[in-house]
């Protein structure tokens, strides 16, 4: 299976192969742009030269520098090439290492197919495509649906090496096929543990080891099964690691197989415990999925928000006043590749914004601690800004507006009289769709049901045009004080230091700006 070279860190919530993005021009000119390839990767798999094509082999008996994993570069015989061990961290080292052998031959070992999940999609980031010559092998995403008889293209594939378990949970519905990439030894005990927590004990689990090697192995059984066995074995003091590959053949009589290999891949088939309301995709989850205290876009307002703020694979969203940070959580679940920055001024907000991130399966969020718009320096361009409230906040959406790129969306959601004054001024000046929102809800009256109304809300929505008119500041007018939680609210304008931001999901205070509404 593919993994990451050693001591390579991992980006939570980074696109394509999760592994950092080097500035380009941190490589020698000469390396990147140069003709031919700089770089031929080859794809080996645990059965090492024995299973490589002509190509493969050709390329690595031709290679004057073999680079790799110690356990890679072990898989294959000696050649006559420099073998270069790749260092720990490998990223900070490896345009360096590209330099120093430049002109001669360089053969670089990846597991698996080096462009899934892998050191492939690092040095075409780093050299260009015209520059790297990738051999791939079987990925470890074709041999586990292979053994399981899945189509490959019906199965979802979430890699949990070197990043967070909660990658996981929007993968979790029902009759999902998940495969899970993992590396750790205990990662079939945490899985099985997160998939009980969340209501689906009786999924079914199966640890493929050592795939396509002579050492192959494979464990079945439920999550709830896997998940009281490792903690029985934890709680007995066992030598052994809770979640390896034999952990649940032991317990259900099957002989334990030795010396399980760590590079696994978790086959799930999702099936819910009866009563478990399932979590989609799409924007307008249940307000109680969230835990907030009482800052939040509720889930009618909110779904109109998202669709506003149209969503795209790879964009950043900018969250300004983010509450519970429902707004920038359901941005990031639409699509694994979308980002966001959650800003809120409150602390305690903070670190329930990253709780949610975390347990709604995005603890790649980044969370700010800071007052708007102060703590919007430096951050990276968005590709849309939602402001949740702080509408009459001086400056506020004008630095906003000038932040967002050309093209990108702004939205604004107004609660008071004084904040949709400053959105019509600013509609006045810019155009866009002004929407006001009143939502009803059932609720009992005595013995019998009526209409209960939330605050009406009105959103704001425009697009930046490529070329962004001359403009005045749309308006002066003095922050409103703080509104009651239970009406969703207004960014209050206290002042910060210097911004706090730490991923939602690490260890660590998450971070929080100016924030209400969310």
């Amino acid at each position: 299976m593919s993994e990451p070279p050693h001591g390579l860190p991992r980006l939570p919530g980074a696109p394509g192969d999760g592994l950092p993005t080097a500035p380009e021009g941190q490589v020698d000119p000469d390396v990147r742009d140069g003709g031919g390839p700089a770089v031929t990767v080859v794809g080996v798999g645990t059965d090492g030269w024995n299973g490589l094509g002509p190509a493969a082999r050709a390329a690595l008996q031709d290679a004057e520098v073999l680079m790799g994993s110690a356990r890679q570069l072990g898989l294959v015989p000696e050649t006559g090439a420099r073998r270069v061990t790749w260092p720990s961290p490998l990223l900070p080292a490896l345009p360096g290492l590209l330099a120093a052998h430049r002109g001669r031959t360089v053969c670089v070992l990846a597991s698996g197919d080096p462009l899934f999940f892998g050191i492939g999609s690092t040095l075409v980031r780093l050299l260009g495509a015209g520059r790297v010559r990738v051999i791939p092998h079987l990925s470890s995403l074709s041999l586990a649906c292979a053994r399981m008889g899945w189509a490959v293209q019906e199965t979802e594939v979430v890699s949990l090496v070197g990043r967070p378990d909660e990658l996981l949970h929007p993968a979790i519905l029902p009759g999902r096929r998940v495969l899970v990439l993992c590396s750790a030894r205990d990662a079939p005990a945490r899985v099985a543990a997160l998939l009980a927590a969340r209501g689906y004990g009786r999924s079914e689990m199966t640890v493929l080891s050592d795939l396509g090697g002579p050492g192959e192995s494979r464990s079945s059984g439920t999550a709830e099964r896997w998940a009281a066995s490792a903690a029985a074995h934890t709680a007995s003091g066992s030598p052994d690691r809770p979640g390896q590959a034999g952990v649940l053949a032991a317990a259900a009589g099957s002989p334990r197989p030795r010396g399980p290999s760590p590079l696994r891949v978790i086959a799930v088939e999702c099936r819910a415990d009866p009563g478990v309301t399932p979590l989609p995709r799409v924007p307008g989850l249940p307000d109680d999925a969230f835990e907030h205290d009482g800052q939040l876009t509720k889930r009618e307002v909110r779904a109109v928000t998202l669709s506003r703020l149209a969503p795209v694979p790879g964009e950043l969203l900018w969250d300004v006043g983010a509450g519970a940070g429902s707004i920038a959580i359901e941005w990031m679940r639409s699509h694994p590749a979308c980002r966001a920055i959650a800003v809120e001024s409150r602390r305690e907000r903070a670190e329930r914004a990253a709780r949610n991130a975390a347990a709604l399966g995005v603890p790649g969020l980044e969370v700010v601690v800071g007052a708007a718009p102060a703590a919007l320096a430096g951050l990276a361009v968005p590709d849309a800004v939602f402001v949740g409230g702080g509408a009459t906040v001086p400056g506020l959406l004008d630095a906003c507006w000038a932040a967002l790129r050309p093209g990108g969306r702004l939205v604004v959601n107004a609660v008071t009289m004084e904040s949709e004054a400053v959105v019509a001024a600013w509609y006045g000046r810019l155009g866009g769709d002004l929407v006001r929102l009143a939502v009803n809800r059932a609720a009992p009256v005595g013995g019998f049901t009526g209409w209960r109304a939330m605050m009406p809300v009105t959103v704001w929505s425009v697009v930046k045009p490529v070329t962004d008119p001359d403009m005045e500041p749309a308006s002066d007018v003095e922050p409103e004080p703080d509104v009651e939680p239970a009406s969703g609210g207004e960014l209050s304008a206290r002042p910060s230091g210097q911004a706090d931001t730490t991923p939602a999901g690490r260890s660590g205070v998450p971070p929080q700006p100016g924030g209400r509404r969310k």
